[in-house]
């Protein structure tokens, strides 16, 4: 029986030792394979086919049963301050995703998504609100820092940091999010070097217990949220399968392991999580834990009723915090004018669910 065709190779989905054998089987020797990733990730050319070098026969079989597959932009907002970009790229499946384009005092970070909507369920989130769609490839979540470091280029600057707080939870498309991870710090490459990628999951603990049986270099953020499981469990369903304890288990494991700070985002919801009690409830969480905290101001969603917690009582809460020693920082809310939260331009643009609203992310950089 004949084997389906499934098309041409994205090379974005390549590990460079795949991209090595895929071309030794062909008959070319390593040398080939790097100039093509060279192409790739240095260049970010997408016909690395054409790169100097290359064999006019390895060029036509590259252009034949290959592609670099970027992802066309369905459309973009920028903030009202220049500050933020948010990107609505399109699949091949007719699906859509966000990338967001962010500058920090000089340096610029891409938040990146990893699935096409989320299974979490996290209430105030309209990823969350949109379900789970599908994962994407180690191509699709490499795609969308290319397309960020290419724009960055053009403008005579560089990508500085990427944070996996997009769409979907990174640790539910594990084997996917670490091999597109591997990929942009390859030295010969993009090099982003690991201390500026920040993972941010809702607390899939067998997904933490993997990055540290695996050793992986990123920088661990969890959204916490609640400092008892009762209250945890009214925002963030998952809190129900995992419970505190074994989640601060897990990330006093990763911290020790690793020697690594974890941090902890909070979304301060007006009356919800944003009381004294529930300050000295996070700090007692917390206590002997490598950890920092970022207190977030709730982005509001069309689909949650909360409120962000106003400046007053964001800095008592972050007085109490520093009670028990724990570090904190009040993150800004970026982009909020250009629905910035994860989920909401795909929503309100109709690419990937029903009209929502935004997450709580914002990036720990």
């Amino acid at each position: 029986m004949a084997s389906e065709n499934h098309g041409p190779t994205d090379l974005y989905n390549l590990s460079r030792a795949q991209l090595r054998e895929r071309l030794t089987a062909w008959g070319y020797s390593d040398y080939y394979a790097g100039l093509v990733w060279s192409a790739l990730y240095r260049d970010l050319s997408l016909e690395p086919w054409a790169a100097d070098g290359l064999r006019p026969e390895l060029r036509e079989r590259l252009a034949a049963g290959t592609v670099a597959g970027a992802l066309p932009a369905r459309g973009h907002v920028d903030s009202a301050d220049g500050h933020t970009r948010k990107f609505l790229l399109g699949l091949t499946d007719g699906q859509a995703i966000e990338t967001v384009l962010m500058y920090f005092r000089g340096r610029a970070t891409a938040c990146v998504s990893t699935q096409v909507g989320c299974a979490m369920g996290c209430v105030f989130c309209a990823t969350g609100q949109m379900g789970f769609r599908r994962h994407l490839t180690a191509g699709e979540i490499v795609a969308q820092v290319v397309h960020v470091a290419r724009l960055l280029r053009a403008r005579g600057e560089a990508l500085r940091n990427i944070v996996l707080m997009g769409m979907g939870e990174p640790l539910h498309n594990y084997d996917a999010t670490m091999a597109a991870l591997d990929t942009v710090m390859d030295h010969r490459g993009l090099a982003v070097a690991p201390r500026f990628i920040t993972l941010s999951t809702v607390g899939v603990v067998p997904g933490i217990r993997r990055l540290t049986e695996e050793r992986r270099p990123v920088r661990l953020a969890v959204s916490l949220h609640g400092a008892t499981d009762e209250e945890r469990a009214r925002l963030v369903p998952p809190a129900r399968r995992w419970p505190l304890a074994e989640l601060i288990g897990a990330c006093r494991a990763y911290s020790e392991t690793l020697g690594r700070r974890v941090f902890f985002e909070w979304a301060l919801i007006e009356g919800q999580n944003d009381g004294a009690a529930q300050a000295h409830a996070l700090g007692r969480l917390l206590g002997g834990l490598e950890a920092h905290v970022n207190l977030i101001p709730l982005n509001p969603t069309l689909g949650y009723d909360g409120r962000p917690t106003a400046g007053p009582a964001v800095r008592a809460f972050q007085s109490v915090l520093a009670e028990y020693g724990l570090p904190s920082t009040v993150r800004q809310r970026r982009g909020i004018d250009v629905a910035a939260g994860c989920g909401q331009l795909a929503t309100e643009r109709g690419g990937a669910g029903e009209q929502g609203g935004g997450g709580e992310r914002t990036p720990s950089v």
